[in-house]
Protein backbone atom coordinates (compact mmCIF):
# COMPACT_ATOMS: atom_id res chain seq x y z
CA UNK A 1 0.00 0.00 0.00
CA UNK A 2 1.10 3.64 -0.24
CA UNK A 3 3.77 4.72 2.25
CA UNK A 4 2.82 7.31 4.84
CA UNK A 5 5.51 9.66 3.48
CA UNK A 6 3.71 9.72 0.13
CA UNK A 7 0.35 10.68 1.65
CA UNK A 8 -1.10 14.09 2.43
CA UNK A 9 -2.67 14.63 5.84
CA UNK A 10 -6.03 16.42 5.68
CA UNK A 11 -7.65 18.84 8.11
CA UNK A 12 -10.07 16.05 9.13
CA UNK A 13 -7.17 13.88 10.31
CA UNK A 14 -7.03 11.17 7.65
CA UNK A 15 -4.50 10.87 4.80
CA UNK A 16 -5.04 10.92 1.03
CA UNK A 17 -3.06 9.56 -1.91
CA UNK A 18 -3.64 8.26 -5.40
CA UNK A 19 -4.36 4.56 -5.84
CA UNK A 20 -1.37 2.43 -6.85
CA UNK A 21 -0.90 -1.23 -7.65
CA UNK A 22 -0.62 -3.11 -4.38
CA UNK A 23 2.69 -4.74 -3.42
CA UNK A 24 2.50 -7.96 -1.42
CA UNK A 25 5.02 -10.59 -0.33
CA UNK A 26 2.61 -13.37 -1.29
CA UNK A 27 0.81 -12.28 -4.47
CA UNK A 28 -1.81 -14.21 -6.37
CA UNK A 29 -0.54 -14.38 -9.94
CA UNK A 30 -2.33 -11.97 -12.28
CA UNK A 31 -4.13 -13.98 -14.99
CA UNK A 32 -3.51 -13.27 -18.65
CA UNK A 33 -7.28 -13.63 -19.17
CA UNK A 34 -9.36 -10.49 -18.78
CA UNK A 35 -11.58 -10.34 -15.69
CA UNK A 36 -15.37 -10.20 -15.99
CA UNK A 37 -16.82 -6.68 -16.01
CA UNK A 38 -18.60 -6.53 -12.65
CA UNK A 39 -21.43 -4.04 -12.16
CA UNK A 40 -22.20 -4.36 -8.46
CA UNK A 41 -22.73 -6.68 -5.54
CA UNK A 42 -26.16 -8.19 -6.22
CA UNK A 43 -27.12 -10.73 -3.58
CA UNK A 44 -25.86 -13.00 -0.83
CA UNK A 45 -26.93 -16.59 -0.25
CA UNK A 46 -26.99 -17.41 3.45
CA UNK A 47 -27.50 -20.80 5.05
CA UNK A 48 -29.62 -20.51 8.20
CA UNK A 49 -30.58 -23.21 10.69
CA UNK A 50 -34.10 -22.00 11.50
CA UNK A 51 -35.83 -20.59 8.45
CA UNK A 52 -38.92 -19.44 10.37
CA UNK A 53 -36.84 -17.46 12.87
CA UNK A 54 -34.82 -15.92 10.03
CA UNK A 55 -38.00 -15.01 8.14
CA UNK A 56 -39.31 -13.23 11.23
CA UNK A 57 -36.03 -11.27 11.58
CA UNK A 58 -35.53 -10.25 7.95
CA UNK A 59 -39.18 -9.79 6.92
CA UNK A 60 -41.19 -8.91 10.02
CA UNK A 61 -38.49 -6.90 11.81
CA UNK A 62 -36.27 -5.48 9.04
CA UNK A 63 -38.99 -5.21 6.39
CA UNK A 64 -37.41 -6.95 3.42
CA UNK A 65 -39.95 -8.07 0.81
CA UNK A 66 -40.62 -11.70 -0.07
CA UNK A 67 -40.24 -12.39 -3.78
CA UNK A 68 -40.72 -16.15 -3.52
CA UNK A 69 -40.50 -18.86 -0.87
CA UNK A 70 -40.87 -22.57 -0.24
CA UNK A 71 -40.32 -24.80 2.76
CA UNK A 72 -36.53 -24.65 2.47
CA UNK A 73 -35.69 -21.32 0.80
CA UNK A 74 -36.69 -17.68 1.08
CA UNK A 75 -35.95 -15.07 -1.62
CA UNK A 76 -35.94 -11.47 -0.38
CA UNK A 77 -35.41 -8.06 -1.93
CA UNK A 78 -35.18 -4.44 -0.85
CA UNK A 79 -37.43 -1.58 -1.92
CA UNK A 80 -35.57 -0.26 -4.97
CA UNK A 81 -34.51 -3.62 -6.41
CA UNK A 82 -35.90 -4.87 -9.73
CA UNK A 83 -33.98 -8.15 -10.00
CA UNK A 84 -35.42 -11.21 -8.32
CA UNK A 85 -33.66 -10.95 -4.97
CA UNK A 86 -30.89 -9.40 -2.86
CA UNK A 87 -30.83 -12.11 -0.21
CA UNK A 88 -31.40 -15.86 -0.32
CA UNK A 89 -32.00 -17.67 2.97
CA UNK A 90 -31.60 -21.43 2.63
CA UNK A 91 -32.25 -23.88 5.43
CA UNK A 92 -29.26 -26.01 6.39
CA UNK A 93 -27.45 -27.63 9.29
CA UNK A 94 -24.53 -25.17 9.51
CA UNK A 95 -25.01 -21.40 9.42
CA UNK A 96 -22.68 -20.06 6.71
CA UNK A 97 -22.39 -18.11 3.46
CA UNK A 98 -22.96 -20.09 0.26
CA UNK A 99 -22.31 -17.25 -2.22
CA UNK A 100 -21.19 -13.65 -2.56
CA UNK A 101 -22.96 -12.85 -5.84
CA UNK A 102 -22.05 -10.14 -8.36
CA UNK A 103 -23.93 -9.03 -11.44
CA UNK A 104 -21.85 -8.56 -14.61
CA UNK A 105 -22.39 -6.21 -17.53
CA UNK A 106 -23.39 -8.74 -20.20
CA UNK A 107 -23.84 -12.49 -20.74
CA UNK A 108 -20.43 -12.61 -22.46
CA UNK A 109 -18.73 -11.68 -19.19
CA UNK A 110 -19.48 -15.15 -17.85
CA UNK A 111 -17.08 -16.65 -20.41
CA UNK A 112 -14.45 -14.26 -19.09
CA UNK A 113 -15.15 -15.34 -15.51
CA UNK A 114 -14.62 -18.98 -16.46
CA UNK A 115 -11.33 -18.20 -18.24
CA UNK A 116 -10.07 -15.89 -15.48
CA UNK A 117 -10.64 -18.35 -12.63
CA UNK A 118 -9.67 -21.44 -14.61
CA UNK A 119 -6.28 -19.82 -15.21
CA UNK A 120 -6.02 -19.24 -11.45
CA UNK A 121 -6.61 -22.96 -10.87
CA UNK A 122 -9.86 -22.41 -8.96
CA UNK A 123 -12.86 -24.69 -8.65
CA UNK A 124 -15.10 -23.28 -11.39
CA UNK A 125 -18.66 -24.43 -12.10
CA UNK A 126 -21.23 -23.07 -14.56
CA UNK A 127 -24.96 -23.69 -14.56
CA UNK A 128 -26.90 -22.38 -17.60
CA UNK A 129 -30.11 -22.60 -15.54
CA UNK A 130 -28.66 -20.84 -12.51
CA UNK A 131 -27.93 -22.10 -9.01
CA UNK A 132 -30.98 -20.42 -7.43
CA UNK A 133 -34.45 -19.39 -8.58
CA UNK A 134 -34.78 -16.13 -10.46
CA UNK A 135 -31.22 -16.10 -11.81
CA UNK A 136 -30.14 -17.61 -15.12
CA UNK A 137 -26.77 -18.66 -16.52
CA UNK A 138 -24.28 -18.31 -13.65
CA UNK A 139 -20.67 -19.08 -12.78
CA UNK A 140 -19.67 -20.05 -9.25
CA UNK A 141 -16.07 -20.33 -8.10
CA UNK A 142 -14.05 -20.76 -4.96
CA UNK A 143 -11.70 -17.82 -5.42
CA UNK A 144 -7.99 -17.86 -4.46
CA UNK A 145 -8.85 -16.45 -1.02
CA UNK A 146 -11.29 -19.29 -0.32
CA UNK A 147 -14.54 -17.35 -0.81
CA UNK A 148 -17.51 -18.67 -2.83
CA UNK A 149 -18.14 -16.08 -5.55
CA UNK A 150 -20.92 -16.06 -8.12
CA UNK A 151 -21.22 -14.08 -11.36
CA UNK A 152 -24.46 -13.74 -13.34
CA UNK A 153 -26.21 -11.44 -15.81
CA UNK A 154 -29.70 -12.80 -16.46
CA UNK A 155 -32.30 -12.34 -13.73
CA UNK A 156 -36.08 -12.36 -13.59
CA UNK A 157 -37.44 -8.85 -13.14
CA UNK A 158 -39.84 -7.97 -10.35
CA UNK A 159 -41.69 -4.78 -9.46
CA UNK A 160 -39.68 -2.01 -7.86
CA UNK A 161 -41.53 -1.02 -4.73
CA UNK A 162 -40.11 2.45 -4.17
CA UNK A 163 -43.43 4.04 -5.19
CA UNK A 164 -45.44 1.72 -2.94
CA UNK A 165 -45.39 4.05 0.04
CA UNK A 166 -48.34 2.18 1.49
CA UNK A 167 -45.98 -0.77 2.04
CA UNK A 168 -42.99 1.10 3.43
CA UNK A 169 -41.94 0.90 7.07
CA UNK A 170 -40.03 3.56 9.07
CA UNK A 171 -36.78 1.58 8.81
CA UNK A 172 -37.07 0.88 5.08
CA UNK A 173 -34.11 -0.98 3.55
CA UNK A 174 -33.80 0.32 0.01
CA UNK A 175 -30.89 -1.60 -1.60
CA UNK A 176 -28.05 -3.99 -1.01
CA UNK A 177 -24.93 -1.90 -0.50
CA UNK A 178 -21.92 -4.15 0.17
CA UNK A 179 -20.29 -7.24 1.58
CA UNK A 180 -17.43 -7.36 4.09
CA UNK A 181 -15.00 -10.28 4.05
CA UNK A 182 -12.46 -11.43 6.66
CA UNK A 183 -9.10 -12.60 5.30
CA UNK A 184 -5.67 -13.06 6.92
CA UNK A 185 -3.56 -11.12 4.38
CA UNK A 186 -5.22 -7.87 3.34
CA UNK A 187 -2.61 -6.65 0.78
CA UNK A 188 -2.73 -10.05 -0.95
CA UNK A 189 -6.52 -9.81 -1.11
CA UNK A 190 -6.49 -6.22 -2.38
CA UNK A 191 -4.00 -6.99 -5.16
CA UNK A 192 -6.22 -9.86 -6.34
CA UNK A 193 -9.34 -7.67 -6.21
CA UNK A 194 -7.55 -4.98 -8.24
CA UNK A 195 -6.82 -7.67 -10.84
CA UNK A 196 -10.55 -8.43 -10.79
CA UNK A 197 -11.24 -4.77 -11.60
CA UNK A 198 -12.02 -3.31 -8.18
CA UNK A 199 -10.78 0.12 -7.09
CA UNK A 200 -9.55 0.94 -3.58
CA UNK A 201 -11.36 3.81 -1.86
CA UNK A 202 -10.19 3.66 1.79
CA UNK A 203 -7.90 1.63 4.02
CA UNK A 204 -6.56 1.43 7.57
CA UNK A 205 -2.80 1.22 8.13
CA UNK A 206 -0.17 1.94 10.75
CA UNK A 207 3.04 3.92 10.28
CA UNK A 208 4.99 0.72 9.59
CA UNK A 209 2.70 -0.12 6.66
CA UNK A 210 0.70 -2.97 8.19
CA UNK A 211 -2.72 -2.98 6.51
CA UNK A 212 -5.68 -3.84 8.72
CA UNK A 213 -8.58 -3.37 6.28
CA UNK A 214 -9.36 -2.00 2.81
CA UNK A 215 -12.56 -0.90 1.05
CA UNK A 216 -13.07 -1.56 -2.69
CA UNK A 217 -15.76 -0.70 -5.18
CA UNK A 218 -17.18 -1.38 -8.64
CA UNK A 219 -20.22 0.89 -8.42
CA UNK A 220 -19.51 4.55 -7.62
CA UNK A 221 -19.85 4.35 -3.83
CA UNK A 222 -17.31 3.61 -1.11
CA UNK A 223 -17.48 -0.14 -1.59
CA UNK A 224 -19.09 -3.25 -2.97
CA UNK A 225 -16.91 -5.28 -0.66
CA UNK A 226 -14.24 -4.73 1.98
CA UNK A 227 -11.39 -6.91 3.17
CA UNK A 228 -10.99 -6.95 6.94
CA UNK A 229 -7.85 -8.49 8.42
CA UNK A 230 -8.51 -11.52 10.57
CA UNK A 231 -8.84 -15.28 10.61
CA UNK A 232 -10.47 -16.30 7.36
CA UNK A 233 -11.99 -16.82 4.90
CA UNK A 234 -15.12 -15.69 6.75
CA UNK A 235 -17.95 -13.23 6.17
CA UNK A 236 -17.94 -10.21 8.47
CA UNK A 237 -21.25 -8.70 7.36
CA UNK A 238 -23.73 -8.05 4.60
CA UNK A 239 -25.06 -4.49 4.38
CA UNK A 240 -28.33 -2.91 3.28
CA UNK A 241 -28.68 0.84 2.74
CA UNK A 242 -31.43 3.14 3.97
CA UNK A 243 -32.24 6.67 2.84
CA UNK A 244 -31.73 8.60 6.08
CA UNK A 245 -30.38 8.36 9.63
CA UNK A 246 -33.91 8.34 11.03
CA UNK A 247 -34.54 4.98 9.31
CA UNK A 248 -31.76 3.45 11.39
CA UNK A 249 -33.09 5.03 14.57
CA UNK A 250 -36.52 3.61 13.75
CA UNK A 251 -35.05 0.11 13.53
CA UNK A 252 -33.48 0.57 16.96
CA UNK A 253 -36.78 1.77 18.40
CA UNK A 254 -38.61 -1.18 16.85
CA UNK A 255 -36.13 -3.68 18.26
CA UNK A 256 -36.48 -2.09 21.67
CA UNK A 257 -40.28 -2.23 21.50
CA UNK A 258 -40.11 -5.91 20.53
CA UNK A 259 -37.70 -6.61 23.42
CA UNK A 260 -35.11 -7.66 20.86
CA UNK A 261 -32.42 -5.12 21.67
CA UNK A 262 -29.97 -7.99 22.10
CA UNK A 263 -29.97 -8.16 18.28
CA UNK A 264 -28.07 -4.83 18.30
CA UNK A 265 -24.35 -5.52 18.42
CA UNK A 266 -22.95 -2.06 17.73
CA UNK A 267 -24.27 1.43 17.08
CA UNK A 268 -26.05 3.43 16.01
CA UNK A 269 -23.18 5.72 15.15
CA UNK A 270 -21.21 7.30 12.35
CA UNK A 271 -18.11 5.75 10.82
CA UNK A 272 -14.98 7.74 10.10
CA UNK A 273 -14.22 5.26 7.33
CA UNK A 274 -16.90 5.77 4.63
CA UNK A 275 -18.54 8.61 6.64
CA UNK A 276 -21.68 6.46 6.81
CA UNK A 277 -24.20 6.34 9.63
CA UNK A 278 -24.39 2.70 10.74
CA UNK A 279 -26.02 -0.01 12.82
CA UNK A 280 -24.79 -3.59 13.23
CA UNK A 281 -27.26 -6.37 14.01
CA UNK A 282 -26.95 -10.12 14.53
CA UNK A 283 -29.59 -12.39 13.01
CA UNK A 284 -30.85 -15.52 14.82
CA UNK A 285 -27.86 -17.54 13.54
CA UNK A 286 -25.33 -14.83 14.41
CA UNK A 287 -24.85 -13.61 10.84
CA UNK A 288 -23.96 -9.91 11.04
CA UNK A 289 -26.11 -7.41 9.13
CA UNK A 290 -25.21 -3.75 8.78
CA UNK A 291 -27.74 -1.01 8.04
CA UNK A 292 -25.99 1.98 6.50
CA UNK A 293 -26.59 5.39 4.96
CA UNK A 294 -24.86 8.58 3.74
CA UNK A 295 -21.53 7.48 2.29
CA UNK A 296 -20.18 9.40 -0.73
CA UNK A 297 -19.53 9.34 -4.50
CA UNK A 298 -16.26 7.76 -5.69
CA UNK A 299 -16.73 7.47 -9.46
CA UNK A 300 -14.04 9.87 -10.74
CA UNK A 301 -10.96 8.12 -12.21
CA UNK A 302 -8.64 10.10 -9.91
CA UNK A 303 -10.74 9.63 -6.79
CA UNK A 304 -8.19 9.77 -3.94
CA UNK A 305 -7.66 6.85 -1.58
CA UNK A 306 -8.33 7.74 2.05
CA UNK A 307 -6.04 6.16 4.64
CA UNK A 308 -6.83 6.09 8.35
CA UNK A 309 -4.25 5.56 11.06
CA UNK A 310 -5.08 2.38 12.94
CA UNK A 311 -4.68 4.29 16.23
CA UNK A 312 -7.11 7.05 15.25
CA UNK A 313 -9.94 6.64 17.72
CA UNK A 314 -12.41 8.04 15.17
CA UNK A 315 -11.69 5.71 12.23
CA UNK A 316 -14.33 3.10 13.17
CA UNK A 317 -16.66 5.47 15.02
CA UNK A 318 -16.50 9.19 14.29
CA UNK A 319 -17.77 9.95 17.77
CA UNK A 320 -14.94 7.95 19.35
CA UNK A 321 -17.08 5.24 20.87
CA UNK A 322 -15.26 1.93 21.47
CA UNK A 323 -15.79 -1.08 19.25
CA UNK A 324 -17.18 -4.14 21.04
CA UNK A 325 -14.71 -7.09 20.92
CA UNK A 326 -17.23 -9.40 19.18
CA UNK A 327 -17.22 -7.06 16.19
CA UNK A 328 -13.52 -7.85 15.70
CA UNK A 329 -13.61 -11.54 16.59
CA UNK A 330 -16.92 -12.98 15.31
CA UNK A 331 -17.70 -13.76 11.68
CA UNK A 332 -19.65 -16.30 9.62
CA UNK A 333 -18.16 -19.39 8.03
CA UNK A 334 -18.13 -19.66 4.23
CA UNK A 335 -18.78 -22.79 2.18
CA UNK A 336 -17.10 -24.43 -0.78
CA UNK A 337 -19.17 -25.31 -3.85
CA UNK A 338 -20.15 -28.67 -2.36
CA UNK A 339 -21.54 -27.05 0.79
CA UNK A 340 -18.63 -27.85 3.09
CA UNK A 341 -17.29 -25.19 5.51
CA UNK A 342 -14.00 -23.75 4.36
CA UNK A 343 -11.06 -24.18 6.77
CA UNK A 344 -10.13 -20.97 8.57
CA UNK A 345 -6.52 -19.77 8.49
CA UNK A 346 -5.15 -17.54 11.24
CA UNK A 347 -3.95 -14.00 10.59
CA UNK A 348 -0.24 -13.66 11.39
CA UNK A 349 0.03 -9.87 11.01
CA UNK A 350 -0.95 -7.66 13.96
CA UNK A 351 -4.67 -7.57 14.69
CA UNK A 352 -6.53 -4.28 14.80
CA UNK A 353 -8.11 -5.16 18.13
CA UNK A 354 -4.78 -6.03 19.72
CA UNK A 355 -2.96 -2.89 18.62
CA UNK A 356 -5.78 -0.50 19.51
CA UNK A 357 -7.64 -1.90 22.50
CA UNK A 358 -5.39 -4.74 23.69
CA UNK A 359 -3.16 -4.64 26.74
CA UNK A 360 -0.45 -2.65 24.93
CA UNK A 361 -2.76 -0.75 22.64
CA UNK A 362 -3.70 2.91 22.61
CA UNK A 363 -5.89 5.23 20.62
CA UNK A 364 -5.94 8.95 20.14
CA UNK A 365 -8.44 11.68 19.42
CA UNK A 366 -5.75 14.15 18.35
CA UNK A 367 -2.64 12.85 16.59
CA UNK A 368 -0.20 14.51 18.98
CA UNK A 369 -1.80 12.87 22.03
CA UNK A 370 -1.46 9.20 22.89
CA UNK A 371 -4.71 9.10 24.81
CA UNK A 372 -8.30 9.33 23.78
CA UNK A 373 -11.70 8.33 25.10
CA UNK A 374 -11.02 4.64 24.52
CA UNK A 375 -7.56 4.72 26.04
CA UNK A 376 -8.83 6.44 29.16
CA UNK A 377 -11.68 3.96 29.54
CA UNK A 378 -9.31 1.01 29.40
Amino acid sequence: MTKRTDMTRTSAGYFVSQETSIATDNPIVTPQASPPDILRCAYMELVVTDLAASREFYVDVLGLYVTEEDENTLYLRSTEEFIHHNLVLRKGEVAAVAAFSYRVRSPEELDKAVAFYTELGCDVRRNPDGFVKGVGDSVRVVDPLGFPYEFFYQSDHVERLQWRYDLHVPGELVRLDHFNQVTPDVPRAVKYMQDLGFRVTEDIQDEEGTVYAAWMRRKSTVHDTAMTGGDGPRMHHVCFATHEKHNILAICDKLGALRRSDSIERGPGRHGVSNAFYLYLRDPDGHRVEVYTQDYYTGDPDNPVITWDVHDNQRRDWWGNPVVPSWYSDASLVLDLDGNPQPVQARTDDSEMAVTIGADGFSYTRADENEGKLGNQL
